[in-house]
């Protein structure tokens, strides 16, 4: 919103004269004489000071001084509307519009009004106005951006912020307005540029240097990042998000000691929330310190029990410390809050696998697999759970799936060729066998060492000239 467009009172003895003035109004409690000059200057005291409901008193005396003008109804507009009156702040500047059609500052605040009472169109067709009237007034270019970028129409809003920029490239708040836009169109660099334009304007905004890191973090420049949250932070240094987020880049950086100490900086200002807790945790657990990872997931669960990662995580501790029971516990409580994450049943399935539970971890493959049909590894990893089980046949369509994703997979050809052996195709299982030697000649070692059976038949022996 437009300040209220009194001047300040800069000069000592003006100041003086003013507290004066103010003073004999209060005493007399406005029953007083006091010229339109004077209650002018009593409004713009009680308004620098933020005691609007005593500056809408000395307004609506002006008014009824000064019927005519249309100044003081526009500034009871902006009073009304400060207070949240919106609705009497329209009618104020449709009383100023009455005696002056053509006043832009009048249409621009009645915009501001309508945007903040959620009328965004009326809010366009007011500044619609103001432009045929002032085409080159920035105020209105910027607000009709900002009603625009409320509604979504982001591209349209970055028209009008560039037009602002163009005509006061120092306005305070375009450049940031530009950063945020061209951040959410996932125009990274164009966004980082207008957030440093910002900055050059205004060095403490701890804001713009914050969603400067979150851009830069997103373009994976963690360091440059980093320096920017830093800054955040010396201007700001309760800014729980800019620790947080800190705390991100760092693990993206690899830097886990210096990440958990953010997040933990996060707990100090904010106390506990789920996400801090499984950050910290990730950190402890890619440093191998899983009791210290479980002990951050569970407090991440004690804050959201349906946080399907977080249970994840716990039960990949408990896996690497061979806690099975609470593995498979912890992995069937990620599936079923979001059954539709292959990583989750993937876990599930391995743990299944190597504490002998074949029927299971054969279920649990079978759904990676099925949400996630392009993962060579998990078809083969299916494969061999059915070989196992005595289901070479099944095995076999799986095997053949992998291929299919990567035929210039040797190893997986070798595996088909062991299902083909079991099912009596001899002749496939020698062919599949020829074209893993021919993509990578050391299958043969592997035929060797992991599959003997078929390594020893003699047909086999001959055909590939293993002998030789």
């Amino acid at each position: 919103m437009f300040d209220f467009e009194f001047d300040n009172f800069e000069d000592p003895a003006d100041e003086e004269r003013v507290n004066a003035l103010v003073a004999s109004y209060e005493h007399q409690q406005g029953a007083g004489f006091f010229d339109s000059d004077a209650l002018e200057d009593i409004a713009t005291y009680y308004y620098e000071r933020g005691r609007y409901e005593e500056a809408l008193g000395a307004i609506d005396r002006m008014i009824a001084q000064q019927p005519a003008s249309s100044d003081p109804w526009m500034r009871r507009g902006i009073l009304l509307s400060t207070l949240g009156r919106h609705d009497e702040a329209l009618h104020a500047y449709e009383e100023a519009l009455a005696l002056n059609p053509t006043d832009t500052d009048t249409l621009i605040n009645k915009g501001i009004t309508l945007d903040n009472l959620g009328e965004s169109e009326a809010a366009l067709e007011a500044y619609a106005t103001a432009q045929q009237f002032d085409p080159l007034n920035a105020e209105l270019h910027f607000n009709r951006a900002v009603t625009l970028e409320r509604t979504n129409r982001t591209e349209e809003a970055v028209e009008a912020f560039e037009r602002c920029a163009e005509l006061a490239p120092e306005h305070p708040e375009v450049w940031y307005e530009l950063g945020f836009c061209y951040d959410r169109l996932g125009q990274d660099a164009r966004s980082v540029s207008c957030y440093d334009r910002h900055i050059d304007e205004a060095p403490y905004s701890h804001d713009a240097w914050y969603n400067r890191g979150i851009v830069l973090n997103r373009m994976g420049k963690y360091a440059d990042a980093i320096d920017s949250y830093d800054m955040a932070l010396a201007i700001e240094e309760d800014f729980a998000s800019a620790h947080y987020n800190k705390g991100n880049a760092l693990a993206n950086l690899g830097r886990l000691e210096e990440a958990i100490e953010s997040y933990q900086q996060v707990l100090e200002l904010e106390g506990g929330d789920a996400s801090t807790f499984y950050n910290i945790a990730l950190a402890h657990e890619e440093l191998g310190q899983h009791d210290r990872a479980s002990h951050f997931f569970q407090h991440a669960l004690r804050e959201n029990d349906l946080y399907a990662e977080a249970w994840y995580g716990l039960g990949c501790c408990y896996d690497a410390q061979d806690n099975v029971s609470e593995a498979l516990h912890c992995f069937g409580r990620a599936v079923e809050i979001r059954e539709n994450v292959p990583e989750f049943w993937y876990a599930k399935a391995d743990c299944e696998y190597n504490a002998g539970y074949i029927e299971d971890a054969i279920a649990s493959y079978g759904m990676v697999v099925r949400l996630d049909q392009a993962n060579r590894q998990a078809w083969i990893d299916f494969a061999d759970t059915l070989y196992e089980a005595h289901r070479p046949e099944d095995a076999l369509a799986s095997y053949r799936k992998a291929v299919s994703i990567d035929p210039d997979d040797a190893s997986a050809y070798v595996q088909q060729a062991r299902a083909l052996y079991a099912l009596g195709r001899s002749d496939e299982s020698i062919r599949s066998l020829q074209t893993a030697f021919r993509l990578d000649p050391r299958t043969k070692e592997k035929l060797r060492q992991s599959f003997p059976d078929l390594y020893r038949d003699i047909r086999i022996r001959s055909e590939l000239g293993l002998d030789q």
